[in-house]
């Protein structure tokens, strides 16, 4: 196998003319030119210069070899090109996986950002449960991805470096005439006599329902299934029960319900929103770029829309009350 950089210097050896001005333009004395013009003779095995006293000329070996240098030189410097279009973000493909609270949540303004930012690079999505999730950074089906956990289901994974994003709480999804709202402090073991809106098909916030209230020292009485959030605070509105869900999921809030945080005798768990990519590659300039805005953006959903006076001094509709 030919040595590439020394078919690249005879490259320059036709260009110039010379050795020694070859030498200069390849950034290595004359003599080492030489050297390697003498080595890359050995290796194709026949004569590639007639050296005289004023320069040189390249033989017909040397004159065709030369060509094929020059291509490659060619083909690296588009190569070069390509690599620094990715790294300004003028070109590529950005794969991100994330589930649907976040989806809906934070993820469209960090995108919008995205693509204001560089315009050149597309970002595309993969929507999962935790599961598929894994699988699509492990697989490299996704650069990076967003996650969820609680502490009974940390995620440890040496194949992934995780960076946590925020704390996602629990909060109480109630309608807005609801008489929680006049409790300085909600306690969930209070709540043991209310009627529970619940995620159906064995969802993770339905497990969180569970565990909260057997620490609480109840089962909660399940009104009503529902299969996503907008579905569950439609019946929450309409009187059916309370539910809890992560903050994030309640982004687009429905004005006839109202956010309680929980009180502290049986705090609610709090999920971990992670950023998580695979430890043994390298993220690319897109990923480190969509990185810091994830980390900028994720500032902006810490304590919105818990502001507890706020919720307190809602005028309540007349009327009987929706709980028992």
């Amino acid at each position: 196998m030919l040595d590439v950089r020394r078919v690249l210097l005879l490259a320059e050896v036709a260009d110039h003319g010379s050795l020694t001005a070859a030498a200069e333009a390849s950034g290595m004395t004359t003599s080492a030119a030489s050297q390697q013009m003498s080595r890359l003779e050995s290796e194709t095995g026949q004569p590639l210069l007639e050296r005289f006293p004023r320069g040189v000329r390249l033989t017909d070996a040397g004159a065709a070899l030369a060509a094929r240098g020059r291509a490659i030189r060619r083909e690296l410097r588009a190569a070069q090109a390509d690599l620094d279009s990715f790294a300004r973000l003028d070109r590529g493909t950005l794969r991100l996986g994330s589930f649907p609270t976040v989806s809906a949540s934070l993820l469209p303004l960090a995108l919008t950002r995205f693509s204001r930012k560089h315009p050149g690079t597309r970002a595309t999505v993969r929507s999962g449960v935790l599961s598929e999730l894994l699988e699509f950074l492990h697989t490299g089906e996704t650069e990076l991805a967003l996650l969820w956990d609680y502490r009974w289901n940390r995620i440890e994974d040496d194949a992934l470096t995780l960076t946590h994003l925020l704390d996602d709480p629990t909060v109480l999804v109630v309608p807005a005439n609801s008489e929680l709202l006049d409790v300085p402090e909600v306690s969930l073991t209070a709540l043991s006599g209310q009627d529970w809106i619940i995620r159906a098909d064995n969802h993770p916030v339905a497990d969180v329902l569970h565990r909260s209230c057997r620490l609480a020292g109840f089962e909660p009485h399940i009104a009503y299934e529902s299969h996503d959030y907008q579905e569950a605070q439609a019946m929450v509105a309409a009187g059916l029960g309370i539910a809890i869900a992560p903050r994030l999921a309640l982004t687009n809030r429905r004005n006839d319900v109202r956010l309680i945080p929980f009180g502290t005798d049986v705090p609610a768990p709090t999920r971990r929103i992670l950023l998580a990519h695979a430890r043994n590659r390298t993220p690319t300039p897109a990923a480190r770029a969509m990185i810091a805005i994830l980390h900028a953006v994720a500032g902006k959903f810490t304590g919105s829309d818990l502001d507890r006076n706020q919720l307190g001094s809602v005028r309540r509709s007349p009327g009987p009350r929706t709980h028992r």
